[in-house]
């Protein structure tokens, strides 16, 4: 690891004084960061540490949404009480990231800011355009198992690798940040970048934005929403795919709203509202989920050759997005077969 100076702020406003310096980087958890640093993959110069910063609360909005602090942990915001009972598919994609001791370290601001794990990103041997733009992808002719299938350019095919963040897109979540020059909002969508021809940049934060928050407006997907998670083994695994996919159901049957989110598969979580808008109205049938399913993937292309390559995601997309809608739609919360609490206690009236 390369030498850094280290700063710790008591406040948002010495962070944000601090972050002036060139190349400096705030560090929360660090769980993610402190790695790359180790690999020589990220060279800060300098570590403005916010863990002083008050930005780690989690409180209920007036209208029913919720607000969930920049620095909480996220197995604090997995456990919540408000967010199990309003948001269990956020609550059980956090829990199926990760190992339980970094979940008690990792940030809600910093798993928004996961860079990649592409073994070319990680392996500073070898060129890679999203740690050096300009040298090329290797992977794009190579080992491409665990990578992008949707959203990919000539320049980069890596994936994102939050679990978190697939739930936060599928319940339209708004990150809202700060700066030297004020405050402002950014739309989950339109957060994480897809590669195009400037891979280096994941994000559209701006130099020197610190996110203070991430807040979920208020919905009736409770009751009938999911997390399905495809890995090579059960725990501390990356997906391969995941789907994070939530119905609002009326009483005559019909699919009011429809919210699916994929993960493990482009550069940042990869929602369709086309996909979503051919469930609206119809009975909650895999029929219909085949349909949205094909629509959400329409474009995939696989890379590498085979068994190296990645042609296999795009089939295993469609089926986990099906089983995803089947699960959500019977208050299936999670493919361990947990179930949503809300739908249990529906079922118990009933």
């Amino acid at each position: 690891m390369r030498p850094f100076d280290y700063v710790a702020a008591a406040d948002a406003d010495g962070a944000l004084a601090a972050i002036g310096r060139d190349s400096a980087r705030f560090v929360a958890g660090g769980t993610n960061l402190l790695d790359l640093m180790k690999e020589d993959v990220m060279r800060p110069a300098a570590l403005i540490d916010i863990n002083r910063v008050a930005l780690g609360g989690i409180e209920s909005l007036e209208g029913g949404g919720l607000r969930l602090g920049a620095l909480a942990r996220n197995a604090d915001t997995a456990h919540h009480p408000r967010v199990r009972e309003r948001y269990p598919m956020l609550s059980a994609a956090i829990l199926a990231g990760a190992s339980p001791q970094i979940r008690n370290m990792a940030s809600n601001g910093g798993n928004l800011l996961q860079r990649t794990r592409c073994w070319y990103f990680y392996d500073t041997g070898v060129p890679c355009n999203k740690r050096e733009p300009g040298s090329g992808c290797p992977a794009i002719d190579g080992l491409s198992r665990g990578l992008a299938i949707l959203g990919t350019s000539p320049q980069c095919i890596a994936t994102h690798p939050s679990d978190m963040c697939v739930a936060l897109a599928a319940l339209d979540a708004v990150v809202h940040v700060r700066s030297a020059g004020g405050e402002r909002q950014i739309a989950f969508a339109d957060f994480h970048r897809l590669p195009g021809d400037r891979p280096d940049l994941d994000t559209t934060l701006g130099a020197g934005e610190l996110i203070t928050s991430i807040v979920l407006p208020p919905n009736r997907f409770a009751s009938n929403s999911t997390y399905l998670k495809v890995r090579e083994r059960q725990s501390y695994a990356f997906a391969l795919v995941s789907v994070a996919a939530a119905l609002e159901i009326d009483a005559d049957g019909s699919i009011r709203d429809a919210r699916i989110a994929l993960g493990g598969v482009a550069a940042k979580p990869w929602r369709k509202a086309g996909a979503e808008s051919l469930l609206r109205g119809c009975p909650p049938r895999s029929e219909a989920f085949a349909a949205a399913a094909e629509a959400l993937v329409e474009g995939a292309r696989g890379y590498g050759p085979s068994p190296e390559g990645n042609d296999y995601k795009i089939a295993l997309a469609r089926r986990a997005v099906v089983r995803a809608l089947e699960m959500a739609r019977d208050g299936v919360l999670t493919n361990t077969g947990e179930y949503a609490q809300r739908a249990m206690t529906t079922r118990a009236a009933s």
